[in-house]
């Protein structure tokens, strides 16, 4: 049974930074698209960023680029997502995720998923 686990999640000021992690286990994680998604209270599940498998390009929600950076390390099963310059805004629980699919921005189209990291930014 494939499993994903986030870690790095936590409570840190605006303008810090934090790295998030995902292990994926029982999965041929090479061959998959990851991709973080984030989902604050009362909002819907939105995308994050993704990185294809060879981790040769990347995407991401306009929200957030030039702040985040996704990255993985097949060799180790791992996506992270370093974020920067944190704001208020990006409070919420990140959920990594993995698909074969060429939605990458599409929630639905991923198959696998974590069950979240809370990331608290305050003011």
């Amino acid at each position: 049974q494939v499993r994903m686990v986030e870690s790095g999640g936590g409570l840190v000021q605006a303008g810090d930074s934090l790295r998030l992690s995902c292990a994926a286990s029982r999965l041929t994680f090479s061959i998959y698209t990851m991709g973080w998604f984030r989902q604050a209270p009362g909002k819907e599940r939105e995308f994050v960023a993704a990185i294809r498998g060879s981790g040769a390009s990347t995407y991401y929600a306009d929200s957030v680029k030039g702040r985040f950076t996704i990255s993985r390390d097949n060799a180790k099963n791992t996506v992270y997502l370093q974020m920067n310059s944190l704001k208020p805004e990006d409070t919420a629980i990140y959920y990594c995720a993995a698909t074969l699919h060429t939605r990458w921005t599409v929630a639905s189209f991923y198959e696998y998923w974590g069950q979240g990291t809370q990331v608290t930014v305050s003011s």
